[in-house]
């Protein structure tokens, strides 16, 4: 079985529309990293996608992403001969994964994977958090610093600048627990027992 330190991570975040009543929400932006252990950091890449429903206002205000920025900008399809070769072979990471393995689902039987979910690997690191959200982890564990200086100029709910960022979470967790001989099974099947249990004791 791989190990980490012999993986290859590549992060994908995608920012939306936004979901209107009785319509599903459409990507609007894809961006994707790559981590390893023998590389580090590289393969930045980012892309305004094209689509024919309009961006909510909430999901403007979440992502600053106008239509303006659109124009001419490709669609999901065109851009499958790039995310296909950033993706395969790669453990692909996302924060809250349920978005990314939805909008990638264009690509039936694409076989990206193994998949893994900082956010899931979070909660089982750190249970007694009380906010997993991705940008309060990286403030908590002053990792924020680092994010913008791999992608300046950009902040958080960039897609580029949030798959950095759950990449760099990624590697300040596997240094701090000390994963780097584990194998990736450890990472993609995080055990959130104890989150769920503090989660219980709360309610």
């Amino acid at each position: 079985m791989t190990l980490v330190h012999h993986a290859r991570f590549t992060a994908i975040d995608f920012e939306s529309t936004g979901a209107a009543p009785g319509r599903t929400d459409h990507p609007v932006q894809v961006g994707l990293a790559t981590w390893s252990a023998a590389q580090g950091h590289h393969g930045a890449f980012v892309s305004y996608l094209s689509t024919d429903q309009p961006i909510q206002r909430t999901a403007h205000k979440v992502h600053g992403i106008g239509p303006e920025r659109l124009l001419d900008a490709p669609s999901l399809l065109m851009l499958w001969p790039d995310l296909k070769s950033r993706l395969a072979g790669a453990v692909v990471v996302a924060h809250g994964k349920g978005t990314e393995k939805r909008f990638l689902r264009a690509f039936p039987g694409h076989g990206f994977g193994p998949w893994l979910d900082t956010l899931l690997l979070a909660r089982a690191a750190w249970p007694s958090m009380p906010d997993h959200s991705l940008g309060a982890l990286c403030e908590s564990h002053g990792l924020t610093a680092q994010v913008r200086a791999l992608v300046p100029g950009k902040s958080w709910h960039d897609a580029l600048f949030d798959a950095v960022a759950s990449l760099v979470l990624l590697t300040h967790l596997v240094e701090t627990h000390a994963l780097q001989d584990h194998p990736i099974l450890a990472l993609t099947q995080p055990d959130t027992s104890t989150w769920h249990q503090s989660r219980r004791s709360l309610s």
